[in-house]
């Protein structure tokens, strides 16, 4: 019995053991899943903590902006220089050009092409510098600098001169003129005219034509509308017009267009009709050049008004030339050809024609057109028997749109 007693002790001491052990097991596989945070232990896809089930943002990628015309540092650019820039976000970069005392340059920036242009151009021999700035993701901005010194002033410059000054009030047929110091080669031609601007109140549409390498001249599609205001801008200060030489200077015009003043002369009925913003207002006599010296056909303007002149030929026909006496004289071409008074034809005006070219008139009534008519005012004539030659004077109106049209390099 006490043998039985000892191995049913010792059976009893076993199990108690076990007992302990799974008891043990078991809190330690509670103990692992209550750290663990799940049911599954860490190698069935449990144990992961918070900061590992959260995807991480990516960082916010900043925006940038750099400079790329002209170079860092780069010397002699020319003062028409426009400033390129290249950007993560156009739309929001902002360029900032200032001079060396800080002072900002005006200018525009195009955000579609990435690029600055100077409104005048800068100046001869200095330092610019360029800060363009873009936003950040982070609410703070991204800024570069680059800075550049333009070219010294050259000593091969043209002049350039308009025939016009500010405050003058002209006619509707006023073509806008043009004129250089030197002949411009060619391919040089449609960068000037880029920088020939016309504004006009009301707009008109209109074109440049080159009549020479010399000399330019602007005019609308039809005539100036009266009462037009006229600004006309022409900025060739340092650009580059051939063979090493640049524009002198810029300058801007500002004029008026009065009242529409049109006269019509027919050889057939050896009148002029004069009309004033469509209204005829005079009738005028006249004669016109006999069959040996015939009068121009064709649209010409008022280029040149004296009230009274010396007409000297002397010097192209030493032996048939004359010196006379002339009152209230208007060219209308460079060849000679004027609207004047002629006291000693007033008994053919109206009836023959006795002139050497000219479109003679009355005294009373020269004098009277002489006050009415503006420079720019337009003169038709018809039936004669010369037609008039394109450059033979401001023959802008000689021909047709689609003509005048093709003189322009940018067309």
């Amino acid at each position: 019995m006490e043998m039985d007693g000892n191995r049913s002790a010792g059976r009893t001491g076993r199990g108690r053991l076990r007992l302990a052990v799974t008891v043990v097991l078991a809190s330690t596989l509670l103990l692992t899943a209550a750290c663990s945070g799940g049911d599954k232990p860490s190698w069935q896809g449990g144990g992961e903590t918070e900061s590992t089930t959260q995807s991480q943002a990516p960082a916010p990628a900043l925006s940038t902006v750099a400079v790329t015309s002209p170079a860092a540092d780069a010397k002699s650019v020319e003062i028409w220089s426009e400033v390129k820039y290249d950007s993560d976000d156009p739309a929001n970069t902002d360029v900032v050009v200032t001079n060396a005392k800080g002072t900002e340059v005006k200018g525009t920036v195009d955000k579609d092409k990435n690029v600055w242009v100077p409104s005048d151009s800068l100046a001869w021999n200095t330092k610019y510098t360029v800060t363009a700035t873009t936003p950040a993701a982070d609410g703070k901005n991204n800024t570069t600098t680059s800075s550049f010194t333009t070219m010294k002033e050259p000593s091969k410059v043209v002049r350039v001169t308009s025939f016009m000054g500010d405050g003058q009030t002209v006619g509707v047929g006023m073509p806008l003129i043009m004129k250089f110091g030197r002949s411009i080669p060619e391919k040089y031609r449609a960068e000037v005219e880029r920088r020939m601007t016309v504004t006009a109140k009301p707009a008109q549409e209109g074109t440049w034509r080159w009549i020479s390498a010399t000399e330019v001249h602007y005019r609308p599609k039809t005539y100036w509308k009266a009462g037009t205001e006229i600004f006309y801008a022409v900025k060739l200060k340092g650009v580059e017009i051939g063979d090493g030489w640049y524009g002198r200077s810029n300058l801007t015009v500002d004029l008026k267009v009065g009242r529409e003043l049109i006269m019509t002369v027919s050889n057939k009925t050896k009148k002029m009709t004069v009309k004033e913003n469509g209204k005829v207002i005079k009738t005028i006599p006249v004669s016109l050049g006999k069959p040996s010296t015939p009068s121009s056909s064709g649209t010409m303007v008022v280029m040149e008004k004296k009230a009274h002149t010396i007409f000297d030929t002397t010097d192209e026909d030493p032996v048939n030339g004359y010196k006379t006496p002339i009152d209230w004289a208007q060219r209308i071409t460079y060849s000679g050809q004027f609207i004047h008074a002629a006291p000693w034809s007033e008994g053919k005006q109206g009836r023959t024609n006795v002139s050497h070219g000219c479109v003679n008139v009355s005294e009373k009534l020269g004098e009277w057109l002489f006050n009415k008519t503006l420079m720019g005012d337009v003169i038709t004539v018809t039936g004669t028997e010369e037609k008039l030659k394109n450059g033979n004077g401001w023959t802008d109106w000689n021909m047709s749109w689609e003509e005048y049209k093709k003189g322009s390099y940018l067309n």
